[in-house]
């Protein structure tokens, strides 16, 4: 048995599944969310949008598609990572499954978000080729992480090859992927030079950037734009969400209660960006399936408004 089908059956304590998917897309209608899905018939200029699935993994492929599909999104981003809606070491008999589920409710699998750093990693193969023959055509990597006691250049000197070996084999397969900066003095990637250092001379097309506006504004506070403007040619992906300090310590928020500024989608679509937009929602700690759509469905109503202005 799958984890996605013994984790299903425990869903929620033993609330009905068809019960519980009955509510949510009731919630759905009565909180106005067709409209959007309404208006994106109507929008043929606004790039693709889907949503990261994490904490909808307790719900099984269809449900979740079905769920998603309610809200308005063009596509999911899909986990297919250690404790993920698809485990690695199942990829090839579990992600046909999650594919034809998202297909079914309309819905595309605009990426997969994945534990993969190199070739040297024993599913990786394994889980691009899978992707790849399903027509995935991008996936998020796993993150680097520095070691303290070692010197950064020295550090991303061993990373380089790793990344050649990965593009190597994303343009064979007809696949990109995209590194996502993060936060916090350990990830590759927080300064966003160090991770433009290693792909600068990397087509896009095989390793481009999942550039996050809420991780940049933390680590660049006003300076946010530079770090957009430096790693613009590189982007593959936008990933949307929010923060606010507590302390010392960044915490995650709703979209639009925070820190991070609404102007910078405009800014990417008058730079001619046209990738897609992953919503990312975080900020709720402990909270089952139908708690974390209710914030998806919110958050995608903030978003929407964002591209408009």
């Amino acid at each position: 048995m799958s984890e996605n089908e013994s984790s299903s059956k425990s869903f929620s304590g033993g609330v009905r599944r068809r019960a519980f998917l009955g509510a949510t897309l009731a919630s759905a209608a009565s909180a106005g969310v067709p409209s959007f899905a309404s208006e994106h018939a109507q929008e043929t200029d606004r790039p693709e949008i889907c949503v990261f699935t994490k904490f909808l993994q307790p719900l099984s492929y269809g449900e979740m598609a079905e769920a998603v599909a309610a809200v308005g999104f063009d596509g999911v981003e899909a986990t297919v990572r250690k404790n993920g809606h698809v485990l690695p070491e199942r990829v090839e008999e579990d992600l046909p499954k999650h594919q034809e589920a998202i297909h079914r409710n309309g819905l595309k699998t605009t990426m997969i978000t994945t534990d993969v750093l190199g070739l040297d990693q024993p599913n990786t193969e394994k889980v691009l080729r899978t992707a790849a023959s399903l027509g995935i055509k991008q996936y998020r990597m796993g993150f680097y992480r520095y070691d303290s006691g070692r010197g950064v250049r020295e550090q991303l000197a061993e990373i380089r090859p790793r990344l050649l070996e990965l593009a190597a084999l994303n343009r064979e397969l007809g696949i990109s992927a995209v590194y996502q900066n993060h936060c916090g003095a350990d990830f590759v990637g927080a300064p966003l030079w160090d991770i433009h250092s290693l792909i600068n001379d990397i087509p896009a097309s095989e390793i481009g950037s999942a550039f996050d506006i809420r991780h940049a504004t933390v680590e660049g506070g006003l300076a946010w734009p530079l770090h957009y403007d430096l790693m613009k040619p590189h982007i593959g992906a936008v990933y949307v969400k929010d923060f606010r300090w507590a302390g010392p310590k960044p915490e995650h928020v709703p979209l639009g209660t925070g820190r991070v500024d609404k102007r910078f989608l405009k800014m990417h679509r008058e730079a001619g960006g046209d990738c897609p937009i992953s919503l990312h929602v975080e900020y709720l700690k402990g909270a089952d399936a139908q708690e974390n759509l209710a914030a998806i469905k919110r958050d995608y109503g903030v978003l929407k408004e964002w591209l408009r202005a």
